[in-house]
């Protein structure tokens, strides 16, 4: 079995995945795309309480609602999401959340191209 630093380099466990603070309120969880993927997979968690303004970037995101429920918005469609849902966000695509209930919101988010911000964020926590 392949190791990377003690860890499978094929089986993802996210207790152990680099994780950060991205503003109040949301925690992201890197699971794949610090070693060369040309995709990246993260877990992004808005806490109860909290939303994450509306803002845009150059990559794809796709993914699946993880647990919780929240109203999302993609471009001018806005509907509440719970466990299960999936929804796709094209590059440049104006997007938001806002948490709804006791639990977080967490979205297993599909990246591509990685996100080199949160490479940088990740290597910034290590130093």
């Amino acid at each position: 079995m392949t190791q990377t630093c003690g860890h499978s380099r094929y089986f993802i466990d996210p207790a152990h995945a680099p994780r950060f603070t991205q503003m109040e309120g949301l925690e992201t969880t890197v699971l794949t795309g610090l070693h060369g993927e040309r995709m990246m997979m993260v877990l992004n968690a808005t806490l109860p309480g909290h939303s994450v303004p509306t803002h845009t970037h150059p990559h794809e995101q796709v993914g699946m609602v993880y647990k919780g429920r929240a109203i999302l918005r993609i471009g001018e469609e806005e509907r509440e999401v719970g466990p299960g849902d999936f929804y796709c966000i094209p590059a440049g695509v104006p997007h938001s959340d806002t948490c709804i209930g006791d639990e977080p919101f967490v979205m297993l988010d599909i990246f591509c191209p990685v996100r080199e911000d949160f490479i940088e964020r990740c290597e910034s926590q290590r130093e």
